[in-house]
């Protein structure tokens, strides 16, 4: 089966926001005691974005960047750097020593960077980065959790509150039934039945089924019988969340979601150019407006080297080529 969810960002950084507390609570229980949860935390992705785009690294993964305060009163940044890519990465530990430094450099301050893998490879778990020449030597370790790892022990996930035991397990199994839509569809009614089950609220529901959805896709002749057994299943109890109605605007959500932030990303990218090469015509704009996600994401990356409108057509034609 085709994934046209592969790209799982959009879903974990929703979660991240909505669950941060439990985020730390659940991928990183140490460190959850250190921070002060009595004080505001501020989420910094505008800074965050322009850290990636000077260091010229791509946008690869779900990076969050959090301001917290810490229990013995100082203020400090958190670097929250989610691998969400279900592939080996070699330069991975290098990526996140560079974002450190270049935070650190940035807000001259000491930077936390933390590291969820959601890869299907058991034995990649970098953990740390090291460079030398001559007698110096930098050595750069971070905190790593490896969803793989939560696998194996599927029966504490299935009894834990937090709501990112259910974000591990539906984002596990949509890796694992790309291939199997049965128990796709399955596990699918089965999470989400869970979520009545665990006794969350009616807005947990609702905001945990939607990263179910998001990431669990059926084609629809399966999703019809989904929804079939979800309402037969919602039928034998006193609770109807996320069938018919509230479902549909749940979909409708996701969309408008979708539209919103690639009409940002485009409107970013022709700001961007506009600046770079100067006023653009109807016909580049339109071009723009032509690229796929994934299209715009290596055309931000590579504007960063024109200096004419020469070099935006020169990208397209080369770039058409590759495809």
């Amino acid at each position: 089966m085709t994934d046209n969810r592969a790209d799982y960002d959009a879903p974990w950084k929703e979660a991240i926001e909505l669950y941060f507390h439990e985020f730390i609570d659940f991928f990183f229980p140490s460190l959850a005691p250190k921070i002060d949860w009595q004080q505001p935390y501020e989420f910094l992705d505008k800074e965050l974005q322009q850290i990636v785009r000077d260091a010229d690294l791509g946008r690869r993964w779900a990076d969050k960047l959090a301001k917290v305060w810490l229990i013995d009163g100082t203020e400090t940044w958190i670097l929250i750097h989610i691998e969400v890519q279900s592939q080996y990465q070699p330069d991975f530990a290098e990526r996140m020593f560079i974002y450190n430094y270049r935070l650190r450099d940035r807000y001259d301050r000491s930077i936390a960077s933390l590291a969820v893998l959601a890869d299907d490879r058991p034995s990649w778990k970098p953990k740390s980065y090291k460079t030398s020449v001559l007698d110096c030597e930098v050595r750069f370790k971070f905190p790593v959790a490896k969803l793989l790892d939560y696998a194996q022990n599927w029966a504490a996930l299935e009894t834990n509150l937090n709501p990112f035991s259910t974000v591990v397990m539906a984002h596990l199994k949509a890796q694992e039934t790309r291939d199997n839509l049965l128990s796709r569809k399955d596990w699918k009614l089965r999470l989400t039945r869970r979520l009545y089950e665990q006794g969350y609220d009616r807005t947990d529901i609702l905001e945990l089924y939607r990263f179910i959805d998001w990431l669990i896709e059926l084609p629809k002749p399966l999703e019809a019988i989904f929804q079939q057994e979800l309402t037969q299943y919602e039928g034998e109890g006193t609770m109807r969340y996320v069938s018919t109605i509230e479902r549909q605007g749940i979909e409708q959500g996701i969309e408008q979601g979708i539209k919103q932030g690639l009409q940002r990303e485009r409107s970013l990218i022709l700001r961007q150019l506009t600046r770079r090469v100067g006023q653009l015509s109807d016909t580049c704009i339109e071009q723009v407006n032509q690229l796929s996600v994934e299209d715009l994401e290596a055309l931000g990356e590579a504007l960063l080297d024109f200096d004419t409108l020469d070099n935006f057509n020169q990208w397209l034609i080369e770039h058409q080529r590759q495809e």
